[in-house]
């Protein structure tokens, strides 16, 4: 039966929970760092105890990337535990740090706190950005002007790009960095240009047939690699999006040419070269009508 309400009540509208407010993330977070403290103790787990910031490199970048594997998956559940073991990386770092007297895991949050109220100007203070490209300029001003105030820095705006970045993000963030103060192309077609001249120079070391010579090959690949990232980037992409993608495409393409040489009985390696491709193209429209 439906309820009545008091008339001599007032209605309360429910407030809601500003997870940024309240207090119980916070506990949670606190109960984690003690479940990593406890088993850095001496009776606690013999495999964590032997761990240092060294061996522990391998695990946060491989965690680092299944969280990548987990956003291009779409599953929000399988985000979530690969953002748990990803933190767990953090927590532990920092837990080796206080045991070792040099910091906490409260000090790295008060530091990246302070840097995210300092990046932000325009919602924390008084400056203003009308777009995320000049939010994006002002960041970079702030992150020179911190630079300059430590004298072991060096005057670039290109440092502080780690130098063990893989290739194709390092090369992402060089174009980025540069392309913030204007140093960048006008338009797409002068992209495509300059493509196209990295394309026939290419031609020309292959065409030269100089194998003493393996560098010059070396720096034209590069300078290919280079500007097609860059015409990415121009183009408001992800290279590293946008190459995960195709590949993924590679891989159904090819995984469709092996099904179907399996139901006759056959095996890819034993086609001809104009047989693959021919299944190739069969293949490329069968996976394109199950993606359409």
């Amino acid at each position: 039966m439906p309820v009545r309400r008091n008339p001599s009540r007032p209605t309360r509208k429910r407030r809601r929970r500003r997870p940024h407010r309240g207090t119980s993330y916070g506990g949670k977070f606190e109960r984690f760092v003690a479940l990593q403290a406890r088993l850095l103790e001496p009776d606690g787990c013999p495999w964590d105890r032997e761990q240092s910031h060294q061996s522990l490199r391998s695990y946060l970048l491989e965690e680092a990337y299944e969280v990548l594997e987990a956003i291009d998956s779409g599953d929000p559940g399988r985000l979530r535990d690969e953002l748990g073991d990803l933190l767990l990386q953090i927590v532990f770092h920092a837990e080796l740090a206080r045991r070792a007297g040099q910091f906490d895991i409260g000090q790295v949050l008060d530091s990246i706190h302070s840097k995210m109220v300092r990046r932000h100007p325009h919602v924390f203070g008084r400056q203003r950005a009308s777009s995320s490209a000049e939010v994006l300029r002002n960041w970079e001003e702030l992150k020179a002007a911190e630079r300059r105030g430590d004298t072991a820095a060096v005057s670039s705006l290109l440092e502080g790009i780690p130098r063990s970045l893989p290739a194709l993000l390092e090369a992402y963030q060089l174009g980025q960095r540069a392309a913030r103060i204007g140093f960048d192309w006008d338009r797409v077609d002068d992209l495509l240009a300059k493509l196209q001249e990295e394309c026939t120079e290419l031609r020309q070391v292959l065409a030269a047939h100089d194998k003493t010579a393996p560098g010059k090959l070396e720096e034209e690949l590069g300078d290919l690699l280079f500007v097609t990232v860059n015409l990415v980037r121009f183009l408001g992409l992800d290279p590293e999006v946008v190459l995960k993608k195709a590949n993924r495409k590679f891989i159904a393409r090819f995984q469709e040419m092996e099904t179907r040489m399996r139901q006759q009985g056959r095996r890819l390696a034993e086609v001809s070269r104009e047989e693959m491709e021919k299944l190739w193209e069969e293949s490329k429209l069968v996976v394109s009508g199950r993606t359409a």
